[in-house]
């Protein structure tokens, strides 16, 4: 039995500031919104440096000890699967400049939830921030999607 299986593999990171954290409004109109800074691991790049150039191309700050918190996974159509890992850190210097990705900026984690966020990132946020948590799992069920944090 083959085991193996063609996967994409995303991160997603959580910058934070006492009670702040730095998000992005993604102008992809594939998943347009509120989210966290992030991107695709190239092949052959480990994921942490993947997070940490992902994280300068789209805010201009360098993140130091990224900190693995939880993943969120579903199979495609195509039976591949799509992953994206959840970091978090504290740790960054730098100067905060935007990209063509969207406009990043600093909002109280509090008000988070009250902002236009990406399809889905709500559910996200319970991961990123309940240590108890660490996959937000999605799979097909009738043709419909069925979510499972876990």
């Amino acid at each position: 039995m083959d085991r193996s299986e063609k996967v994409i593999i995303t991160n997603m990171c959580m910058i934070y500031n006492g009670g702040r954290v730095l998000v992005e409004n993604r102008t992809n109109p594939d998943w347009p919104g509120i989210t966290f800074p992030g991107g695709h691991v190239e092949k052959g790049e480990s994921f942490t440096d993947a997070v940490i150039r992902e994280v300068y191309e789209e805010t201009g700050l360098k993140i130091f000890f990224p900190r693995l918190c939880g993943i969120k996974d579903w199979t495609e159509d195509d039976g591949s699967r799509y992953m994206v890992l959840f970091y978090k850190t504290d740790k960054f210097s730098g100067e905060l400049v935007s990209s063509d990705e969207g406009e990043v900026f600093w909002t109280e984690l509090s008000e988070l939830k009250s902002l236009d966020l990406a399809e889905g990132m709500d559910k996200q946020l319970e991961v990123f921030l309940n240590d108890d948590l660490s996959e937000d799992f999605f799979y097909k069920e009738n043709g419909n999607w069925i979510e499972v944090i876990k």
